[in-house]
């Protein structure tokens, strides 16, 4: 067996890349199986559907899909093809159409009617991505070390091995790199050739779309429109129609209020945006959405979340993040899962007194439901203590199995939340 420390862990990973064998995660006894993929390194990824069997510290812990929003889109709008191909089927467009739409007449004597299929919204791409990449996942080794580079790196890795209207997510997607006024001449000229593909057209009738995903800085007007700014993008503003905006800032009003609000830090908006080449290196938004995050990039259903959050990293826990998705509400997901209190992770909830009494309906169902393993926050009550962390293991701590036929008798501990 091998640890991430051991010398010989990348020549045992390249042995068995591209064979039948599988190396096993060792957090849980017997085993789980693991597959090897190749980034800068190798590295080990769970299968698919396996990340509940692994102990609720294993970096390959995964909560059970019924704990948040994934739960309803798996194997319906999130189509695992292998262990290293996953397809998106979403609502959105990765070409554009200049003008309108032609309206087409219903076909005469319909052969068959087909059951409506929920296609992925930009907001769960965004969430599905950040969740991919493991910015919901939290320990106290990740304190400080939560850049722009690191975004910008985890969330492109996060895109491959990823498909969506028969394009790879990773040719389509633009996260800024982190800026650095020395080296911005550098840093343009990689991001116009990284959206280079929006100006080339799909046909002499489409035009390809990317997804840009950054944090919002502001914006401002423009003779036609209104430029938005992203942070480490100061020299390319995005730009939208000017009621196009309007529409946006009010679907999106409780974000905006959330920068401003009375909570111990700061939040940060991350937006995704569909974007086209208007012009050359014009670069036009149509379609956007918003996600209200920690400064250390923990995404926040509201600002009810905040000062939670923020105490479980002042406190140094270890926890994942559940996310909406597109469910209707995050209402019966637990707020965090405490992965450091034994083998099972313990649900953490907040019960908000502004709550929509529909939501709170559901979260008390919710609450229920889970018994007495639980953890409770109404937030016009002081928060109780949280749960105590334990260290104790049944088994050492995620160690790997390489198969025994190349002879190799160490542990290795998986990389990255993969």
């Amino acid at each position: 067996m091998y640890t991430s420390h051991d010398a010989a862990l990348q020549e045992a990973l390249a042995r068995i890349y591209d064979t039948p064998d599988r190396a096993r995660c060792m957090c849980a006894r017997g085993g789980i199986d693991m597959y090897v993929a190749k980034h800068r390194l190798y590295v080990l990824k769970r299968m698919p559907g396996t990340g509940a069997q692994h102990h609720a510290t294993c970096p390959s812990y995964e909560p059970e899909y019924g704990q948040s929003g994934l739960g309803q889109l798996m194997g319906q709008s999130i189509i695992e093809r292998s262990p290293d191909c996953v397809e998106l089927r979403v609502d959105f467009p990765l070409a554009r159409a200049p003008g309108r739409a032609i309206a087409r007449s219903p076909p005469q004597g319909l052969a068959e009617i087909s059951a409506t299929r929920h296609r992925m919204s930009l907001r769960a791409v965004m969430h599905f991505l950040f969740e991919r990449a493991g910015f919901n996942r939290w320990t106290p080794a990740m304190e400080g070390k939560r850049t722009q580079a690191v975004l910008h790196r985890y969330l492109l890795e996060a895109a491959e091995g990823v498909e969506t209207k028969g394009v790879r997510l990773f040719e389509r997607l633009y996260v800024p790199e982190q800026f650095r006024e020395e080296r911005k001449t550098v840093i343009a000229e990689r991001r116009r050739g990284r959206l280079a593909i929006l100006q080339a057209p799909e046909d002499d009738l489409q035009f390809k779309m990317a997804l840009v995903i950054g944090e919002y800085k502001g914006e401002e007007s423009s003779p036609f429109s209104r430029k938005i700014w992203l942070r480490h993008m100061p020299d390319a503003p995005l730009f939208i129609d000017a009621r196009a905006w309007e529409r946006l800032r009010r679907a999106f009003g409780g974000l905006f209020e959330a920068l401003d609000a009375d909570t111990k830090t700061k939040q940060r908006i991350v937006m995704c945006a569909l974007i086209y080449a208007k012009r050359e290196h014009v670069y036009q938004i149509d379609a956007a959405s918003g996600m209200l995050t920690t400064e250390n990039w923990i995404p926040l259903e509201g600002v009810h979340e905040a000062d939670f959050i923020q105490a479980l990293t002042e406190q140094r826990r270890r926890f994942v993040k559940p996310l909406r998705y597109d469910a209707r509400s995050a209402a019966p997901f637990p707020n965090a899962l405490l992965l450091d209190t034994g083998v099972s992770p313990t649900p953490l909830h907040v019960v908000s007194a502004l709550m929509d009494p529909r939501d709170r309906s559901a979260k008390e169902k919710a609450i229920k439901a889970h018994g007495t393993h639980i953890w409770v926050w109404h937030t016009d009550r002081p928060m109780p203590p949280l749960p105590e962390a334990t260290t104790q293991r049944t088994v050492p701590e995620a160690a790997v199995r390489i198969p025994q036929a190349f002879g190799l008798p160490r542990t290795h501990q998986q990389h990255g939340s993969g």
